[in-house]
């Protein structure tokens, strides 16, 4: 049986998960949305930089999309900037009768005990009227702070403590909204960007707390988090960016799950734009990775090192992408309504090995 699917967006992870969908042979590319007159008319093998055609053109045409009825949209639109907007683009999707895997919002991977539940109500609701299904994943948050720990987890006698960390170089991330406007990157260190906005990081991390702590039946006193940033100590170039000394280039940030005062629960990003600043801060291994730490009996440490054409940043768009794109069948034959990880089954790269 062939799954038909919509792309929605053909940005870093849009680009990625396109040719994820192309990739897999139970799925049938029907219709790819674009956000851009620029980009409507192109071949989707184009968008996605293949060098083949697929017969398939981008549209500026949401409707005429959602009129095609597929069993899944791939939903990778840029929603840091648009929360609401976001959330009502798939609550339309889930109406009509579409099944959604989506990178964001991120807080919808596990948004019980982080949203009110007169948020999370019309969302299921659509999805139950729809009879349909969404998930929201990724890698972080997603799979390196949710099934990664759960993993290692199964392999514990005690368990003390969890720390799941993200340990980046973000230089040469691309996403100019994301480093400079929603991070801070390169703003004085007393201008607080959206990201640090008072409750956003538990907005956003808490859920990934939370969806840790239902998974192994911890009752959280609290989630809390802190974040500390220190300034380049000489002037650095990213892009068309230039990072004034004294100005943001180092963030780190940790939302902790407390129970009896004590933090049980931690998701970190440790976030640099060069290697040199803040070596007091943990160091990853390479150049970033992805670490679970668990502390109890015994005690574990993963490290998951991660490259596509020998950069870190881009593989982590990578990972996301194929994550989404992986669960499609599951997620279309799931129960109505809002999924988290642990509603899935293990889904697996089925079809991409190379021949």
């Amino acid at each position: 049986m062939k799954y038909r699917v919509v792309q929605w967006s053909t940005g870093n992870v849009g680009r990625r998960t396109l040719r994820s969908i192309l990739a897999r042979p139970e799925l049938e590319l029907v219709g790819v949305w674009v956000s851009s007159a620029a980009k409507a008319g192109k071949d989707a093998g184009e968008l996605a930089g293949l060098d083949r055609d697929t017969g398939v053109l981008a549209t500026t045409d949401a409707q005429a999309l959602i009129d095609l009825k597929p069993d899944c949209i791939v939903h990778t639109a840029m929603a840091d900037d648009r929360l609401l907007e976001a959330v009502e683009d798939l609550k339309s999707f889930l109406r009509a009768g579409i099944n959604v895997v989506s990178s964001s919002p991120v807080f919808l991977q596990f948004p019980y005990g982080t949203l009110p539940d007169d948020a999370i109500t019309p969302i299921v609701d659509a999805a139950t009227a729809g009879g349909v299904s969404l998930w929201v994943n990724g890698i972080d948050p997603g799979w390196a702070n949710d099934w990664l720990p759960l993993l290692l987890s199964s392999g514990s006698e005690r368990i003390d403590a969890i720390v799941c960390s993200e340990i980046m170089d973000y230089s040469t991330y691309d996403n100019p909204k994301v480093l400079f406007d929603i991070m801070g990157f390169g703003r004085p260190l007393d201008d607080l960007p959206l990201l640090l906005q008072p409750g956003v990081l538990t907005l956003a991390w808490g859920s990934v707390i939370r969806q840790l702590a239902a998974a192994l039946d911890v009752e959280l006193d609290a989630v809390t988090q802190h974040f500390e940033r220190l300034p380049a100590t000489e002037e650095i170039v990213i892009g068309a960016h230039t990072i004034a000394p004294g100005t943001a280039a180092a963030l780190r940030f940790q939302i902790h799950g407390l129970r009896n005062g004590r933090e049980v629960l931690t998701l970190e990003h440790v976030t640099r734009l060069h290697p040199a600043l803040a070596p007091d801060w943990p160091q990853p291994a390479g150049k970033g990775c992805y670490r679970v730490e668990i502390k109890g009996e015994p005690d574990y440490q993963l490290d998951l090192q991660l490259y596509s054409n020998g950069d870190h940043a881009e593989a982590g768009v990578v990972g996301t992408a194929a994550r989404l794109v992986s669960a499609v069948p599951a997620v279309v034959q799931a129960r109505p309504g809002l999924l988290t990880a642990t509603d899935l089954p293990l889904t697996t790269g089925r079809g991409v090995v190379s021949p």
